[in-house]
């Protein structure tokens, strides 16, 4: 039983982690692709929609990888040293980020190094999840080999690969597009708010664009991601419902709406992720040859694991009510100084 508490609560930090970590990574991406007239503007309504809560939301990605390291320590373990260099480019990005913003917003000399962080923030903002990207379609990707004997064919092909590479630009579009929407509750000025409903568009179009290239790569690497995702009843519902809220969620851009939108959005990216990974669960990592790493039978010890689950229901009954009241608290006081 708390085998499949474990699992679920992985899912669902990757998820969380997608959506508001994504969201804060779009942020940065948003304001990479801002013209240098209006970047002041935007910087200053992103950092007042993000601030509050931008490291609180590493707390998914740190559960995701607590659960893997001390409930499957053999998963981890293969994807460690398989995928170690994506994943500490991802690392060095989520750091540079991190300080970049630090410096940016708190430094008390505002000098021309205020230039280097906000070049920092946005090229780290765009870089990291295009590498976490990268991490996600390598593990399905079927390119880790457990048995390499060189260098290329451990540490380089098992990522380097058109599949994992345009799984990483789509997961760049995505987080672009999660933040345009959100942001488009945050502003208040018309023109702002114009602005960004033209930057979800645009992110909205270079996520399909993005999506048919992964098909496309999927196709050529020999990866059957159409059976995956149109294969099966529970792929085809996802599909049509993320569709749906796509149309719905333009209409209400359209018609002035924009309370509903972060919820639809939400459902979007909630139903990729379930499209994605419902079919090969529980595999988690497609290995090279036909090899699977599975979450069922590569746990860990009976006791860890149930330890682990303990954790993170008792836990959970600690952070989220906390999480949820920080953010109540700054929105709150954000309404309260307009």
């Amino acid at each position: 039983m708390m085998l499949y508490v474990v699992i679920v609560y992985l899912w669902v930090a990757l998820l969380l982690y997608l959506l508001l970590g994504g969201a804060d990574f779009g942020a940065g991406i948003i304001e990479l692709f801002t013209s240098e007239d209006n970047k002041a503007k935007a910087r200053k309504l992103m950092y007042e929609a993000i601030g509050p809560i931008w490291e609180a939301n590493h707390m998914w990605l740190i559960i995701a990888i607590v659960i893997l390291f001390v409930g499957f320590p053999g998963i981890y373990a293969t994807m460690s040293i398989h995928l170690h260099i994506p994943l500490v480019i991802m690392l060095l990005g989520i750091i540079a980020r991190g300080t970049a913003f630090a410096f940016r917003n708190y430094d008390a000399v505002h000098d021309n190094m205020q230039k280097v962080y906000n070049k920092i923030f946005v090229y780290s903002s765009f870089i990291t999840p295009l590498f976490l990207g990268v991490i996600a379609g390598s593990a399905v990707s079927g390119q880790i080999d457990i048995h390499a004997n060189t260098f290329l064919s451990a540490y380089i092909y098992s990522w380097f690969n058109w599949f994992s590479i345009t799984i990483g630009f789509f997961t760049v579009a995505l987080c672009g597009y999660v933040a345009a929407i959100y942001l488009i509750g945050e502003a208040n000025d018309p023109a702002e708010k114009k602005r960004f409903v033209r930057k979800a568009w645009q992110m909205n179009i270079a996520a399909v664009v993005a999506g048919a290239l992964v098909f496309i790569a999927a196709i050529d690497d020999g990866i059957p991601l159409v059976q995956w995702v149109f294969g099966n009843p529970v792929g085809i519902i996802a599909v049509a419902a993320a569709t749906i809220s796509l149309v719905i969620l333009w209409y209400f851009i359209i018609r002035g709406r924009s309370k509903s939108l972060r919820l639809l959005a939400g459902l979007q990216i909630t139903m990729i992720l379930l499209t994605t990974t419902y079919k090969h669960y529980p595999n988690i990592v497609v290995l090279k040859n036909g090899g699977y790493l599975s979450l069922i039978e590569n746990k860990g010890a009976d006791k860890a694991i149930e330890a682990l689950g303990w954790a993170l229901l008792i836990g959970s009954v600690f952070i989220l009510p906390a999480l949820v009241y920080l953010i109540y608290s700054f929105q709150k006081r954000d309404k309260s100084t307009d």
